[in-house]
């Protein structure tokens, strides 16, 4: 039995499922920052598969792209949300939209 691209499209497809709906059901911020990496990852999936398909690079040169972005997504967000959490860690994003400053 050979693994085809539709797997790895159904791959992609459950997974970024799976994170569009964490994010829209849980309300804490550090489970929001790891449903919205967990529906990147299942583009980055699909990219790579369809570059594999497609027998070009670039689908893998922007899933490289896409992880730089992340990784500085990850350092800058996480370290308002953990700064934020410490103070107060019973809070929700509905807490931080209330912030101003």
């Amino acid at each position: 039995m050979e693994v085809t691209t539709t797997w790895y499209l159904v791959l992609s497809a459950v997974l970024f499922s799976l994170g569009a709906f964490g994010l829209l059901v849980r309300r804490n911020p550090l489970v929001m920052f790891m449903c919205v990496e967990l529906m990147l990852n299942a583009v980055n999936i699909s990219f790579v598969a369809f570059s594999r398909s497609l027998q070009d690079l670039a689908g893998q040169t922007a899933v490289f792209f896409v992880l730089v972005v992340a990784a500085a997504e990850v350092v800058v967000g996480l370290s308002i949300v953990v700064s934020l959490l410490r103070r107060n860690p019973s809070a929700t994003v509905d807490d931080f939209a209330e912030m101003k400053g």
